[in-house]
């Protein structure tokens, strides 16, 4: 979810009883300690720091291993360098996965925890495996190490489909994009609470920012559409390449096709950014508290296990 989870919506995560993540991996130390510190002032539970192993992240560890931070999720390439460290530390590992062979590389390593994200996520996707095939397949190899599905699943249906499949939980994120405490644009959320099913789009490195061969899933915009009518040409030879777009006090100068979430203080032409979305968005239709949102979930999946068990 990029910039769209801070300390706010991590710690409110945490605070409902699920798992807050920090995505902090490209911010400098000095931000990665004070975010963690933020999240620590308003959740007393448990919450994870997210670590893009495509950049080297051992000082990034050792900052959050420093602050005591309790779970760190790697993902992307292989975290086999910094996964001993981290335990070491007495810190639970969780690492994404796209397929079921990488899942079992990673628990040869020593990850505590697999992360089965299917083709339907939104944001930077791993594998072209969808979440239904993925997840027992993952489960099947991996043997007692827990299975989280990621991809797709934006309520309480997906949540117990997951389960049946033998998950033993689920990675949910474009639905918390509609919550209170989430940091982005206005205008990002409004297209969301109106997109379908069919509205978003698997890319294979449109929306770049120096991250080679990054497959992502974003809603279809103009920026999208008219690359398409382009020919989908390659970096260099894009749209408008290069145009300054927007602006953010906390980015400055956007320009056209960069890795950038829409945060509150974006002035310009938002529609035209990455509007990042999974296919479970059709099933994001109001702006909830995170609180109500994992009470929502949770109680539908119940409510199907039950019924079922009838």
């Amino acid at each position: 979810m990029g910039g769209a989870a801070g300390p706010q919506l991590a710690a409110a995560v945490s605070n409902a009883g699920g798992l807050g993540t920090l995505p902090l991996w490209w911010h400098g130390t000095d931000i990665v300690r004070q975010q963690v510190r933020e999240t620590r002032q308003l959740t007393t539970r448990p919450f994870a720091v997210n670590l893009n192993m495509e950049y080297p992240q051992a000082e990034r560890l050792e900052v959050c291993l420093d602050e005591g931070v309790p779970v760190i999720s790697f993902f992307w390439q292989d975290p086999s360098s910094l996964v001993s460290r981290a335990k070491e530390a007495g810190a639970i590992v969780m690492h994404t996965v796209g397929n079921a062979a990488d899942a079992r590389r990673a628990v040869d390593c020593g990850v505590d925890i697999v992360v089965a994200q299917g083709w339907e996520a939104g944001g930077h996707v791993r594998g072209t495996v969808a979440s239904m095939p993925l997840i027992p397949s993952v489960v099947d190899v991996v043997g007692n190490v827990p299975v989280i599905a990621a991809g797709g699943i934006a309520d309480g249906r997906g949540m117990a489909a997951a389960l049946a499949l033998g998950a033993s939980g689920v990675w949910i994120g474009t639905r918390f994009l509609a919550s209170k405490e989430v940091a982005i644009h206005p205008e990002y959320q409004e297209r969301l609470l109106a997109a379908s099913e069919n509205d978003t789009v698997h890319l294979e490195n449109l929306f770049d920012g120096g991250w080679p061969d990054a497959p992502h899933r974003v809603l279809r915009n103009s920026t999208v559409t008219n690359w398409e009518k382009a020919g989908r040409p390659p970096p260099g030879q894009r749209p408008g390449e290069g145009d300054v777009i927007a602006h953010a006090a906390s980015e400055g100068d956007i320009v056209h096709y960069l890795s950038y979430t829409p945060e509150p203080d974006a002035v310009g032409d938002i529609e035209a950014l990455a509007l990042w979305a999974g296919q479970g968005v059709a099933m994001v239709r109001k702006v909830q508290p995170v609180a109500d949102i994992i009470r929502e979930i949770n109680a539908e999946a119940e409510a199907i296990f039950q019924r079922l068990a009838k």
